[in-house]
């Protein structure tokens, strides 16, 4: 049995359905808010809740100070609140230490952030390894401030405690595995990130219920600190990860984008890039940079890990980026449904992606004779699997995959693939691929019966 892709026309509703769930918490690098929405993954997915505590050296970092907040606001003199956090967990600096005074507005102005260029949307903000307090409003609330008296009051904590992530491994026929990771550490920010959030737990949900080939590890981590921690934690495993996505920023109406792995022509870039031609959408390639997400830890030197990031509008590119405009009304349904396609699609290539030699290769065979033509359908199909079996037949000399002939004759993975079957089951292929599995196998056991007896 074999992996096969089912067609989910909920799923947009589905993966947004859990965002709307997830957006009110306000979530950071550690802390309460990240433990509430692991547990809310945890409902959908079997994940296990890992926390490693503050002061941990990971590679040159140290795992900070646990951050938690329970309310936060600016009163004026008349005792209004002219900014709440209850309104918007936005509206603080994320990590702010706690304060309660009372300043002027010349001494409150510096701790105040707004985007003048957009005057009603509130930035985001945060100072995880520098102490300080703030507060960031729109640049209209900003403007109306009068001379007065202003109440500050921040009630939060920053203490030793602990970094929390999820990881949930889904078992393959192999122990080779596909990394998929993605961040949950900022709040109430829809597509950064909490439509890869939400795409990845159903992406999980969906494969948990399949027969694979390939191992799957999901993770659901804060960004920067919670990638390095799980690298530094399994340093001795990672060569495992034999392809990989940060998924983030996948639920805009913008048009898809895929950044490469550093290395830049892995199977995972030549399959997404695949994807992305068969779709017969508009799309963006572009090749890997030193900043943006967590690629940028799994692609490290010492690492260089064959991990891309697979998004619609990059992030940075979209004006309603890190700002309260990223919000529910910013994402639409049908953008994550087509991201959860996608992902499927490179799942799916990733998992048929075999390569096989023509057992008849002096000349054509004969195809007439073993009734394939009966077997192809309409007039207009029956070409186009036609020109898909010659291709295979031609190409299939044991050195180029089945991705490698789809790419090459130009032809949509799916058609190139059911050349392959119509062809194995007529023994005019053989996949060299299990050949090197069973005498993998019969190595193994070898060397276990060996072991054993010693």
């Amino acid at each position: 049995m074999e992996f096969k892709k089912i067609e989910n026309h909920d799923s947009g509703e589905k993966i947004y359905s859990l965002i709307k769930k997830m957006f009110p918490i306000c979530r950071s690098i550690t802390g309460n808010g990240v433990r509430k929405t692991l547990k809310i993954i945890k409902n959908n997915i079997p994940i296990v809740i890992k926390e490693i505590p503050s002061g941990t050296q990971v590679f040159d970092w140290t795992i900070p100070k646990e951050w938690n907040i329970k309310k936060a606001y600016i009163k004026n003199s008349k005792g209004e609140k002219i900014v709440d956090f209850k309104k918007s967990n936005l509206h603080v600096l994320n990590y702010s230490i706690p304060i309660h005074k009372k300043m002027s507005l010349k001494e409150l102005k510096p701790h105040l952030h707004t985007l003048p260029e957009y005057p009603d949307w509130i930035p985001y903000l945060t100072s995880y390894y520098k102490e300080r307090w703030g507060f960031c409003l729109t640049h209209n609330q900003y403007t109306n401030l009068n001379d007065d008296t202003y109440e500050v009051f921040i009630d939060s904590s920053l203490k030793d405690g602990l970094l929390t992530f999820g990881e949930l491994l889904i078992k393959g026929e192999t122990k080779d595995e596909v990394l998929f990771s993605c961040y949950l550490c900022h709040p109430s920010l829809c597509n950064d990130n909490l439509s890869g959030v939400s795409l990845l737990t159903f992406l999980a949900k969906y494969l948990l219920k399949q027969k694979l080939k390939y191992s799957y590890r999901f993770l659901f981590i804060p960004e920067t600190i919670g990638a390095i921690t799980w690298l530094s934690l399994n340093e001795k495993n990672v060569h495992k990860i034999k392809h990989g996505l940060v998924a983030t920023c996948v639920g805009d109406p913008g048009n898809s984008t895929y950044k490469k792995s550093r290395i830049g022509d892995t199977l995972i870039d030549k399959a997404v890039e695949k994807v992305l031609i068969d779709s017969e959408q508009p799309y963006k390639i572009v090749d890997f940079f030193p900043s943006g997400s967590d690629e940028r830890q799994f692609c490290s030197p010492g690492f260089n890990l064959p991990i891309g990031s697979l998004v619609r509008t990059l992030y940075g590119n979209f004006p309603e980026y890190h700002t309260s405009a990223d919000n529910l009304d910013f994402i639409k349904h049908k953008a994550l449904e087509d991201s959860f396609k996608k992902y499927l699609d490179t799942i799916f290539i990733l998992e048929n992606n075999k390569t096989y030699i023509n057992t008849n290769s002096k000349c054509e065979p004969q195809l007439g004779k073993r009734g394939l033509y009966q077997t192809l359908g309409s007039q207009k199909n029956n070409a186009l699997i036609q020109d898909a079996l010659m291709w295979t037949l031609n190409m299939a000399d044991g050195t180029n995959s089945t991705l490698d002939i789809a790419s090459k004759s130009k032809m949509k993975f799916k058609t190139i693939k059911e050349a392959t079957d119509i062809l194995e089951k007529n023994n005019l292929l053989k996949n060299m691929d299990s050949q090197c599995t069973n005498m993998d196998l019969n190595f193994g056991q070898l060397t276990n019966n060996t072991l054993q007896k010693q």
